[in-house]
């Protein structure tokens, strides 16, 4: 079992300004009144207005800000080189919780927490083991699955595609779930749907080798559309705009976003060609985590996001509703509770573990 932490409290945390720390890039600042709790979050290389997981974190500061009145700020990275130092800068602000974002910032993370062990380290997308690191991870397989279900009953061409930014558990976690969702439409209907750009078993597939360059993204969706995807699954944050750009251009061809709903946070020219997404509910977990850290109840257990806790599941079909149809629909709702009761079971060899 894990043991419960404690904290002391931080006089005039609120005090403890960036000014005199370590040299590091931009600092996203809120604004808020006297308080006695502060929260610094640190992006990873893909920066605060990823349309991912870094601008979905914040949001949940921003959220604990406005509902819970702490002090919250973001420090931005902007290349790799920054990940340390930025760390550090949180670390000397005397902020009893620092949040750091993806597994680039794993070993900074870990470190830090192990030197500091009156403060809480909250790491979002990577799981860590520390009496003071609470991890938020999530179980996307399930949803991916989902995904991969609608996608092959979608598809026209009988072939749907996926591409990831690297080669790394959060990416292909995903990635397993929506091949998976198209092997289990294949069998419930007797079909013969495709899905490329990546081997299950092989644990290799399509990737940009990297989160933010957008042509790159483009380039690898053009590749999946002439080799005949008309659904295609990017897992690459801000690279997935380009597989939405290339989408557009094709025509015919739609895309499912990841970690938030994309028809909400891409450029509204993309709104026709987004399927759904498949949704982490990082706001909520990181809000919750520091509403859990000011009662004095958080812990190192990791909270991980699943259909059944509604950390993960699919956006809504907006503008794509009339294409799935209501007997489609319904199959999706029927199956998300086929996984949750255990009767359909989702695998990965990257699936968070309690």
């Amino acid at each position: 079992m894990h043991r419960r932490l404690r904290f002391a409290a931080l006089a005039a945390a609120s005090a403890l300004l960036f000014t005199g720390c370590g040299q590091a890039p931009d600092a996203e600042k809120t604004e808020s009144a006297d308080v006695d709790y502060c929260a610094r979050m640190v992006t990873n290389s893909g920066g605060l207005e990823d349309r991912s997981f870094n601008q979905s974190s914040w949001e949940g500061l921003q959220q604990a800000q406005s509902e819970l009145g702490i002090d919250a700020q973001a420090i931005v990275s902007k290349t790799p080189s920054d990940l340390e130092p930025n760390v550090d800068q949180a670390v000397d602000t005397g902020c009893r919780l620092i949040v750091t974002v993806g597994w680039e910032l794993a070993e900074y993370t870990q470190s830090a927490a192990a030197e500091n062990a009156d403060r809480h380290f909250v790491i979002v997308d990577e799981q860590l083991e520390g009496e003071n690191i609470t991890s938020v991870v999530f179980n996307t397989a399930e949803a991916a699955f989902l995904a991969g279900y609608l996608a092959a009953g979608v598809s026209k061409t009988g072939t749907v595609g996926t591409f990831g930014g690297g080669n790394q558990p959060p990416v292909t976690l995903f990635m397993d779930g929506f091949v998976d969702g198209v092997a289990h439409y294949n069998t419930v209907h007797d079909a013969d749907v495709k899905a490329i750009g990546w081997d299950k078993d092989a644990q290799d597939g399509q990737f940009t080798g990297d989160f933010e360059d957008v042509n790159k993204g483009k380039a690898t969706a053009e590749s999946l559309i002439h080799q005949g995807a008309d659904v295609i699954l990017p897992v690459a944050g801000q690279v997935g705009e380009g597989a939405a750009a290339a989408a557009s251009d094709a025509g015919d061809v739609s895309i499912i976003w990841v970690d938030n709903d994309g028809y909400e946070t891409l450029p509204k020219e993309y709104r026709s060609i987004i399927l759904t997404s498949v949704m982490k509910k990082t706001q909520d977990a990181v809000t919750d985590i520091v509403r859990k850290d000011l009662d004095g109840e958080l812990t190192n257990d990791p909270f991980i996001g699943t259909l059944e806790n509604g950390g993960v599941d699919l956006a809504p079909f907006h503008d794509m509703e009339d294409a799935v149809g209501d007997d489609l629909a319904q199959e999706i709702d029927e199956l998300r509770q086929q996984i949750i009761d255990g009767e359909v079971e989702v695998t990965s060899p990257s699936s968070p573990s309690a």
